[in-house]
């Protein structure tokens, strides 16, 4: 029994997880489209930097709209909702209008340069939107299904789902250019079959497809996952929560499970409202601050232009791909290793040990970029390595724990809102400041913002292993009186 209950979870889990899939994989393709971007659009770097951010911009939106979705329509809609967009999105990020090549025998619909460039940024906002709205539900309605000692694990799973999703696009993406050649991005104006147009000539339109599949997968699968028992509970559907609590962990532990929310769930919300009770404004500040300071170290950056950073030292547009490759593979490897010690250590210490290696990681990438040189690879992996296994998955397990069920979708929303907005100002800006700064001046500068994120650390988060989130909850209120 336990081991069909444990593969029940297992099953849910790895379909809600191919949303941060895509949102990984979504993150790092693009790197590999942007120097043929660049060329194919005539883009300055503020306007490179506004392609990639576009999608971080469409994040901001998802996540604003995912708090209401998700607490009144439910966790399950609210992802096949996100779903549709990120399919949408990379159905369009492939075929945008073309402007060039032997138009007399195109493709697709040609366009001007401008109607095929707002084109590519409108699909790429709507990915965002179905990417934000994912980053807010996923691990919510994780958190919710999952028993307290495996909850940080499987929640840990949607920031390992992210990982794979850029090792997989860092992979496609050095694939895709070693096939093409020297003949990648070059249009001859001659006629050329499909494959060699999306795969060769217009390699950037066969990266982005890649996506595809699997946006339709994860579409597919959602029609049969079950809604959160704890937002059935909260909304009255005591059957359908109670049935899906049994094969979950068994009938005496959902009979357990079942009186706890009744105990503490069934109480009025009162929207933002709520989150400004006394007793929830230690974990608001938690919810709103840890997701920004987290991006304040340069992540997102790192993700959108690993091929341009390491071609900065390496001056080698294969070896930087390469590179870009081993970025994703050690962000991989060290999720694993806060899954497998999450539940050991707790939170706040991997936290706390991730952060300062971050900062000294990020210190080290500013100085060798500063003295020229060629080994910044070294401490940029170190820089992932940390992240990898603190800030990456901890964030997604403390901000969907914190909160109490009725306003779990809001907070976290705003949460991840957080996140969003400065991911996007900080991949914006990272081309502008490289070229303006530096790359030895962009490393010290994501330093020196990742050093109040330890003190508030230690300061403010506390350790929530082994808590049911009703636990947590009255944790908070005890607290207050």
């Amino acid at each position: 029994m336990k081991n069909q209950s444990f593969a029940y979870l297992l099953t849910i889990t790895f379909v809600s997880t191919l949303g941060g899939f895509l949102f990984g994989y979504d993150t790092a393709i693009i790197s590999g489209c942007n120097s043929f971007l660049e060329a194919h659009y005539d883009l300055s770097s503020s306007m490179l930097g506004w392609v990639v951010s576009s999608a971080l911009l469409g994040t901001i939106f998802g996540c604003i709209v995912a708090g209401k979705v998700t607490d009144r329509y439910g966790r399950k809609k609210a992802l096949i909702l996100a779903a549709s967009c990120l399919t949408l999105s990379a159905l369009g990020s492939m075929l945008p209008p073309q402007f060039n090549g032997n138009l007399n025998t195109a493709y697709w619909i040609t366009s001007s340069l401008d109607t095929s460039f707002i084109t590519l940024i409108v699909v790429r906002i709507i990915g965002g939107i179905g990417v934000g709205i994912t980053s807010v539900v996923a691990p919510i309605y994780i958190s919710e299904l999952t028993l307290p000692e495996k909850r940080g694990k499987m929640v840990s799973l949607y920031q390992l789902s992210i990982t794979l999703g850029i090792l997989l696009a860092f992979l496609v993406d050095w694939i895709v250019l070693s096939r093409a050649g020297e003949d990648a991005g070059i249009i001859t104006g001659e006629q050329v079959g499909f494959w060699n147009w999306l795969f060769v000539e217009e390699l950037w339109r066969g990266m982005f497809g890649t996506e595809i599949p699997i946006a339709l997968l994860f579409l597919s699968m959602l029609f049969f996952v079950p809604e959160s028992p704890r937002w059935n509970m909260v909304n009255g559907k005591k059957e359908q929560a109670f049935a899906t609590l049994v094969k979950i962990g068994g009938i005496e532990r959902a009979k357990t499970q079942l009186e706890e929310m009744k105990n503490v769930s069934l109480a009025p919300a009162k929207g933002m409202k709520e989150l400004f009770k006394p007793y929830l404004r230690r974990p608001f500040l938690i919810g709103v601050l840890l997701p920004m300071f987290s991006h304040l170290s340069g992540i997102a950056a790192i993700m959108y232009f690993a091929p341009n950073i390491l071609n900065e030292a390496i001056k080698s547009v294969e070896s930087s791909f390469l590179g870009a490759v081993l970025v994703g593979l050690v962000n991989s490897v060290f999720t694993f290793v806060a899954i497998m010690n999450i539940e050991r250590y707790g939170r706040r210490k991997l936290l706390l040990v991730g952060v300062i290696g971050a900062a000294l990681s990020l210190a080290g990438v500013g100085i060798l970029f500063a003295i020229g040189s060629t080994m910044v690879l070294i401490p940029l992996l170190l820089y992932v390595a940390c992240f990898a296994f603190s800030y990456g998955p901890i964030v997604w397990v403390i901000i969907s724990e914190i909160f109490p069920t009725r306003i779990r979708g809001l907070a976290v929303s705003i949460g991840s809102f957080s996140l969003m907005v400065t991911g996007f100002f900080i991949t914006l800006t990272n081309p502008i400041f490289i070229q303006h700064i530096k790359p030895s001046g962009t490393f010290f500068l994501y330093a020196v913002l990742t050093l109040p994120a330890i003190w508030f650390i230690w300061k403010f988060v506390p350790e929530t292993k082994g808590k049911t989130l009703e636990e947590i909850e009255m944790t908070w209120k005890k607290n207050q009186k």
